[in-house]
């Protein structure tokens, strides 16, 4: 048996009798004395309790499934939990009531709003809320955009010319070395005394010479005094010619050693920055070694290497031919800012056929070592500048069937649908080749709700929907970027 709360106060109870077998029965009338009651009745909650405490409970259901003692339990039930129902009818009651405040009070702050917005509705007479900005007239500078390497004008493996040891090593890896600096010391002691041989052989052979040229003249006074003959001054000429040979070939000698000393020193044949240093002192070094002792590389200044479509071949040649040659930025991937600026000085003489690309190269005097060779960058190239080209925010421009095309706010407040030639565009910004003219007002924000001829008016500019329309219209230069086929 529960008690249950009604809406208008009343208190109705629903009995459910036990059967025999442990199920339950719920009759809709319960006889008592002969009398058929309905089971919701309240007039039957009074008989069940009046009649269980004088006959014990005796009552039966209209399915005949009932026993006396489930009919006495209930009506137990019913007496324990009529205060709890009393107290859940006012709980119902206040709970109804704040619902029926609640919706009334909704229901009028709705209407209220519902004709604010009718009234601003029929003060703009449907016009919709836009934003808009004029069009500007600037100089467009035009710009390519792609990918370049840069590379090290000079790169050398500082090898050892003659067979020999490392005896001292003068430089560690990653120094800046200037040309002319020592970097290795090898042993030089062999050289040195092939030298003092040589010179002791030329000492030797100039004093044969010496003597041959003696006996030349002394031959030569004989011949004068016809005492000896023709034969012996032509011997003596010819060995005092072979003598003098014999010493310049000894002085040839000589200073091949003495050039053979000279790479006992490793110094540094221009200016860079030294590599992963390979050999260490004591090890041994031989004139054929490939892999050298050390990498020398130039750092300053560094070129960039880079394609850029054969249509643009005209514009680069003239922009590598102006005075001051054309300027050329890198970037890397994640800063915005340029890493170094330089200048185009190299256009390659041939396009390559299997690409359809032209090469071209660029120097930058990498003054703070933020360059460095073999390092992939984004080259942006500025070939050449539109005078007075009509710029607009990128988000003003509109794509449809017949290409792209603006909205124009016109002075009646209404807005006309216009087709326009578009020139390149970068940072926000488009260059209009044609469709547009200066002081024009076109809308950037707002066009999905656009069509011609409708009415608009100025509202305030969303935060964040677009950077290129809530900036400044002047001071701001848009270029063209491409990137490499």
């Amino acid at each position: 048996m529960a008690i249950r709360p009604h809406i208008g106060g009343a208190v109705w109870i629903a009995i459910v009798l036990k059967t025999a077998n442990g199920s339950s029965c719920s009759g809709r009338v319960l006889r008592t004395g002969g009398a058929a009651l309905p089971l919701w009745s309240p007039a039957l909650a009074f008989a069940l309790v009046r009649n269980s405490y004088r006959q014990g409970g005796l009552y039966a259901c209209d399915r005949a499934c009932a026993k006396p003692a489930a009919v006495e339990v209930g009506v137990k039930l019913m007496r324990r939990s009529r205060l709890p129902a009393i107290l859940a009818s006012l709980l119902a009651v206040a709970i109804a009531a704040g619902g029926a405040y609640w919706f009334s009070s909704s229901s009028t702050q709705r209407a209220a709003v519902q004709s604010k917005k009718s009234s601003q509705s029929g003060q703009r007479g449907g016009a919709v809320p836009v934003v808009t900005q004029l069009v500007t007239v600037e100089e467009f500078p035009i710009r390519r955009r792609t990918i370049g390497i840069l590379e090290s004008p000079a790169t050398v493996i500082i090898r050892s010319r003659i067979d020999s040891q490392v005896l001292e090593q003068h430089v560690t890896d990653g120094d800046i070395v200037k040309k002319g600096d020592l970097l290795f010391t090898l042993d030089d002691r062999e050289i040195k005394a092939t030298i003092a041989r040589d010179e002791a052989t030329i000492a030797k052979d100039q004093a044969a010479l010496t003597q041959a040229d003696a006996a030349l003249r002394r031959t030569q006074e004989l011949i004068s005094k016809n005492v000896a003959p023709q034969q012996q001054l032509e011997q003596a000429t010819a060995a005092f010619k072979a003598a003098q040979q014999t010493v310049e070939a000894d002085q040839a000698v000589l200073q091949a050693d003495q050039l053979r000393l000279g790479y006992a020193e490793l110094k540094a044949p221009i200016t860079g920055r030294i590599g992963a240093i390979r050999v260490a002192p004591g090890n041994l070094v031989s004139a054929n070694d490939t892999a050298g002792l050390v990498t020398l590389t130039q750092m300053q200044p560094l070129r960039v290497s880079f394609t850029l479509p054969e249509r643009d071949l005209a514009a680069l040649r003239e922009a590598a031919q102006r005075t001051p040659p054309a300027t050329v930025r890198v970037y890397t991937a994640a800063d915005p800012e340029p890493l170094s600026s330089g200048t185009l000085d190299f256009v390659d003489s041939s396009v390559d056929s299997s690409s359809g690309t032209i090469a071209a190269k660029a120097t930058f005097p990498n003054e703070h070592y933020k360059l460095w060779p073999g390092q992939y960058v984004d080259v942006e190239v500025d070939l050449a500048v539109m005078p007075n080209t009509a710029t607009i925010p990128t988000v003003a421009i509109q794509s449809g069937q017949r290409g792209p095309y603006v909205f124009i706010a016109k002075a009646d407040q209404s807005v006309e649908m216009r087709s326009v030639e578009l020139a390149g565009a970068e940072g926000g910004r488009t260059a209009i080749r044609s469709g547009l003219n200066s002081g024009e007002r076109i809308v950037v924000q707002g066009q999905l709700r656009l069509s011609p001829g409708t009415h608009w008016y100025e509202a305030e500019p969303v935060p964040g929907a677009n950077q290129a329309a809530a900036g400044d219209n002047s001071g701001s230069q848009a270029s063209v970027k491409t990137s490499q086929p």
